[in-house]
């Protein structure tokens, strides 16, 4: 897509344009289909056992976050879905395929950072939205409106869904699985971005 046909759409949407756009071909494996569909059926995210390791996750990145996000309710909006999302499908792996994932809130705010600098609203020039950049054809194949995907809770969610199937498929290699979500399996720039905010920014 031109730049001038996501500004396009931006404005229709009324959105901004995000600064690291995905390949158009990023996200189009046909088994995330399902894995999204199923993903869209949960209400809220609420059942993750260990209070004390979410309480200690918000009071070191809640002040972090200040720098990119000035409303408070937005910034406990993002830190609750990444942290409850990450939990809730490492779970899911560990039970279901005996996996143990290696994705953590952290690297989900490093893939925040890089790809929409935390704006929920960002639109990329392939037309990818929201804080993970989910690409566009998703609202359409899933059957829900275009607005959702500016929603926190909900582009967070199909966005750490994406990420998990990628650190699965790629068995943890997070150069890989970065690579595919971005669309660009076998080039490092991006994954080598991604993990240079993870230690930068974002580290514990």
């Amino acid at each position: 897509a031109s730049r001038l046909g996501a500004a396009v759409v931006a404005l229709a949407l009324g959105v901004a344009l995000a600064p690291a756009p995905a390949s158009a071909a990023a996200q189009r494996d046909a088994e995330l289909g399902p894995i999204l569909r199923q993903a869209i059926t949960h209400q809220g995210c609420d059942d993750h056992p260990d209070h004390f390791d979410e309480e200690v996750f918000f009071k070191l990145h809640e002040p972090r976050l200040r720098r990119f996000v000035q409303d408070p309710q937005r910034r406990i909006a993002i830190l609750q879905s990444v942290y409850c999302e990450t939990h809730r499908v490492k779970r899911r792996y560990r039970d279901q395929k005996r996996f143990e994932l290696r994705i953590t809130p952290e690297l989900v705010l490093a893939v925040m950072d890089v790809e929409s600098r935390f704006d929920p609203y960002a639109v990329s020039s392939a037309g990818a939205v929201g804080l993970m950049q989910v690409m566009p054809f998703w609202p359409r194949e899933l059957g829900v409106e275009n607005r959702l995907f500016g929603n926190v809770e909900f582009n967070v969610r199909l966005g750490v869904e994406i990420l998990a199937y990628y650190m699965h498929k790629e068995r943890n290699d997070h150069v890989r699985a970065l690579g595919r979500y971005n669309g660009s399996l076998g080039r490092r720039k991006y994954p080598d971005l991604v993990m240079g905010r993870l230690n930068a920014r974002w580290g514990s």
